[in-house]
């Protein structure tokens, strides 16, 4: 390397010019950290909850955990669509509009907190109603509910932060406001439950105890950018801004409502095919919860591998560096492919261990809770694919083709499936419902992008011509 050229790389992003895997592993490895000590925030209370309450309190944090995936669709609409547009415009040198767009999504993070915050208190019942919530579930359901719902705020605020963050190029700290409180939670769970005796209540004042702490801190970044530097007059609410941002973190947005809407699905059939078997509806409704939330853990990883990726991919797309694009994407759903196969060989091999974790109960729930989990993951490995191509559209400005992707699995496949094979299999066509879903979700998948990497190739070839 030359002495000119090293002196331009100190004045460039590094995105541009960094080794694809490294980049990857520095900005990856931080957010599957943040993200699997996001998830921690509920597999941490259902093992508590499961240890101390028992399974009618599991089934209670599976009824209420809608409520938590709608907030998380608020933060990735806000958070990713900030993100995304702040890689782009970093990558065009258009630092003036990326500080408009920070301002304007910490702006969005508050107001619709709050505004969230208050609506789940005013309709707790009803929601919790149409969540599932059986009538020997419904009292831990709302007690737990209630407090959690003070913290969605702190929990939206503390993702978007976090998102622009690891945008900024500092994935570390990222990392360490979603570590805070995931920490204070663990350690404070099993205070409340089991020393103070206050069951499913005391796991929903860790959890928010814990979120308030992580909004603090992820507050402090607005003075630490180190790609921009935010004025107050840029900290204002535009209709304008707001709009674009929403349109490229609607596909992330919208897999967290899928993944809302497949929950209520899930649950009401549960109890409803349940009460037909042998095992009731309580049983059903408890192995769900587990089920998705162990599941939740493996896709935890995927999003952090896919949210890793998004700097990389959004700055490069921006600065025309097309090749750098489709390798970023390739060395993520490598990455992807890797874990999901430890996934499916933990949920096939070891579903026994994992569910025991959960607490105990009698032999009908354990006996349906690992035919749940072996059955209804058994396509897990290509999960992963969808879900990092869905954020891969976002990241390139291309959020119709995200969105298309973020449905198929989810609303446009697996619900009218889960709703249809009932009728053939009884209880066991809504586990049938998983894996064919998850099939046909793959295969539109890799068309849609296969198309997007020919078109990249051809704009890279009129780009040297």
């Amino acid at each position: 390397m030359t002495q000119t050229s090293a002196v331009l790389k100190e004045h460039q992003n590094p995105l541009g010019y960094k080794k694809i895997s490294s980049l990857l592993r520095s900005f990856a490895i931080p957010s599957i950290i943040a993200m699997l000590v996001s998830s921690l925030y509920n597999i941490v209370d259902q093992i508590f909850i499961g240890q101390g309450v028992g399974y009618l309190g599991n089934a209670a944090t599976n009824v209420s955990y809608p409520l938590t995936t709608i907030c998380l669709a608020i933060a990735l609409l806000i958070g990713i669509g900030s993100a995304s547009r702040f890689s782009l415009h970093l990558g065009a040198g258009e630092k003036d509009i990326a500080q408009r767009v920070v301002g304007n999504g910490i702006c969005m993070m508050v107001v619709f907190g709050i505004l969230y915050a208050v609506l789940v208190e005013l309709f707790m019942t009803p929601l919790l109603t149409a969540f599932g919530a059986t009538p020997d579930v419904m009292p831990y359901a709302q007690t737990y509910s209630r407090i959690v719902a003070l913290g969605m705020p702190f929990l939206i605020v503390t993702n978007g932060m976090s998102n622009l963050a690891r945008a900024d190029g500092s994935p570390k700290y990222s990392m360490v406001c979603m570590l805070i409180g995931a920490v204070i939670n663990t350690i404070l769970d099993p205070v409340f439950i089991f020393i103070f005796h206050l069951g499913v209540a005391g796991a929903a004042w860790a959890t928010i105890i814990g979120q308030f702490f992580s909004f603090l801190f992820a507050l402090l970044y607005i003075k630490k950018f180190k790609n921009i530097t935010l004025k107050r007059t840029d900290i204002r609410l535009s209709a304008k801004e707001s709009l674009q941002t929403a349109s490229l973190g609607m596909s992330n947005s919208l897999n967290q409502v899928a993944i809302t809407f497949v929950q209520i699905v899930l649950n009401n059939s549960l109890t409803y095919y349940g009460a037909m078997s042998a095992y009731g509806r309580e049983i059903p409704l408890a192995a769900c919860g587990i089920v998705m939330k162990t599941n939740a853990i493996l896709l935890a990883v995927i999003i952090g591998i896919s949210q890793g990726s998004q700097p990389i991919i959004g700055f490069n797309y921006g600065a025309r560096q097309y090749d750098r694009v489709r390798k970023t994407y390739r060395l993520a759903i490598t990455a992807n492919l890797a874990i999901s196969a430890v996934g499916f060989i933990l949920f096939q091999f070891f579903p026994y261990y994992i569910i025991a974790l959960f607490g105990t109960g009698e032999a009908a729930y354990f006996e349906f809770s690992v035919k749940f989990m072996r059955t209804f993951l058994f396509m897990v490995i290509l999960n992963g694919v969808q879900l990092i191509s869905s954020n891969f559209f976002a990241a390139i400005g291309k959020p119709v083709k995200g969105l298309v992707l973020s449905m198929t699995r989810q609303v446009i496949f697996l619900i009218p499936l889960v709703l249809i094979l009932p009728h053939f299999f009884g209880l066991n066509g809504i586990l049938y419902a998983g894996p064919a879903a998850d099939g046909i979700a793959f295969l539109v998948t890799v068309s849609l992008i296969m198309l997007e990497m020919k078109k990249m190739k051809g704009m890279e070839q009129k780009q040297s011509c």
